[in-house]
């Protein structure tokens, strides 16, 4: 679980955001939203297809860096 020290005289909104930051990069919130209610077989199958495609297009990206 992400933690975020609130630094002395630092507004709480601040770190309440950057605490946003850590969840979303880390995958929480997409987590929450997707448990939070019943998923179809059918977006189950999208949803995995759309996160393989997404890492095959990162994987691609990094390969013609290289190059």
């Amino acid at each position: 679980m992400p933690e975020v020290q609130v630094r002395k005289g630092e507004p709480i909104d601040r770190a309440l955001k950057r605490l946003k930051g850590k969840l979303e990069t880390e995958g929480v919130m997409d987590e929450v939203r997707r448990l939070r209610a019943f998923e179809t077989p059918t977006q189950k199958s999208r949803r995995k297809a759309k996160a393989n495609a997404k890492r095959a297009k990162a994987k691609q990206q990094q390969r013609f860096n290289y190059v």
